[in-house]
């Protein structure tokens, strides 16, 4: 049997709390000392993962490391301790490595992991913005709109995920707000996509902003995928009843805006229904039979027997996007709903933003 290894993190340190709980009395910068010093290891075992056209078994592989000591020490070592986890994925007998949370974010995204390692490794970057895109879709529709009658902002466009997602929008959309720092990339973007598209019925429309709150201010749908390290996206830009999709790592959008903004709907993206009887055997935080889009598209390739680098770097291509749409499809991988700052938005929740939004509507 085929054999996958995904690379997970602790998020922040309580975290780490959850497990060790004599380290909350400890100072902050000793607790960070001390699980620097702690070696990746094998977490769990991934059984049942199987489609009707193959059957495959993985493993989570720890790195211990905190997303803002992943941001904050120097990245080469941080490096170094990715792949010594790769080290312990070869091992296991692993074909492919898929690389969780931050990361995939760490350095060049990937491409020096793989060159130090014999397996072949994915970011899962491009199921994760392709399941964004799908989520942005389906969060609009819990709210009522359609997303073939929305203005659907992009900020970040001149990256190489926003462009995917601007040209995402601009085949589903209504009117797509380009947003970046370079307008004269962003008149290139545009002309691109009018080109591509020339032959197409109804032509979209499409505008340049470089200032992020002239771009969304209108917006039904923001999906924003900026490098920033500092949240980009303030509270007063959003329009109610609006979706903000944030696909960027580190966070474009704080946990303080979704606090101050309660008629509108932050997501970070989709949550993936994994085929009937996968087991993760590590409780990550999703309800049974439910992943991210990254560990998805890391079973899904091992599925398919596809051992090779498909997400690496920060390049995305639209052709990858629909070929790992279909693959997902294949072998009976889903949407299964939303999530927010790491936790799975319920019916519940949704009912409340949308009373909120007909309280903005009523004031």
């Amino acid at each position: 049997m085929d054999k996958f290894a995904f690379l997970i993190h602790p998020i922040e340190l309580k975290d780490i709390y959850r497990k060790y709980q004599f380290l909350q009395k400890l100072p902050k910068s000793m607790v960070e000392r001390l699980i620097n010093w702690i070696p990746p290891s094998q977490i769990s075992h991934i059984t049942n993962v199987q489609s009707p056209f193959n059957e495959v078994e993985g493993w989570f592989v720890g790195v211990p490391l905190t997303s803002e000591m992943m941001m904050s020490l120097k990245q080469e070592e941080v490096t170094k301790k990715i792949i010594k986890a790769g080290r312990i994925s070869e091992k296991l007998g692993a074909k492919i490595m898929g690389l969780g949370a931050y990361t995939s974010v760490v350095g060049d995204a990937g491409i020096t992991i793989a060159r130090e390692l014999d397996i072949a490794v994915t970011t899962g970057n491009t199921y994760t913005v392709a399941t964004a895109f799908e989520a942005a879709k389906e969060a609009t529709k819990t709210l009522g709109k359609k997303i073939k009658n929305c203005e659907i902002a992009i900020v970040g466009a001149n990256g190489s995920i926003g462009s995917v997602c601007a040209e995402l929008a601009y085949r589903e959309g209504k009117r797509v707000n380009l947003i970046g720092r370079d307008g004269g990339k962003l008149v290139n973007l545009k002309r691109k996509l009018e080109s591509k598209y020339i032959f197409e019925q109804n032509r979209k429309e499409i505008q340049c902003f470089t200032q992020i709150n002239e771009g969304i201010n209108t917006a039904d749908i923001v999906i924003t995928v900026t490098s920033s390290v500092h949240d980009v996206i303030q509270a007063e830009f959003i329009k109610s009843g609006a979706v903000v999709c944030d696909v960027a790592r580190p966070r474009d959008v704080s946990k303080q805006v979704q606090e101050e903004r309660k008629d509108v709907l932050i997501i970070e993206g989709g949550v993936i229904q994994v085929p009937e009887g996968v087991q993760f055997n590590f409780n990550f935080g999703f309800p049974p039979g439910l992943s991210y889009a990254c560990m998805a598209e890391t079973m899904i390739l091992a599925l398919e027997k596809k051992y090779e680098n498909f997400s690496l770097g920060r390049e995305i291509e639209i052709k990858k996007v629909d070929e790992i749409n279909l693959l997902a499809k294949k072998h009976g991988f889903k949407i299964a709903g939303l999530r927010s700052f790491e936790k799975v938005i319920d019916e519940k929740y949704i009912e409340g933003v949308l009373k909120n939004i007909e309280k903005v509507a009523n004031a």
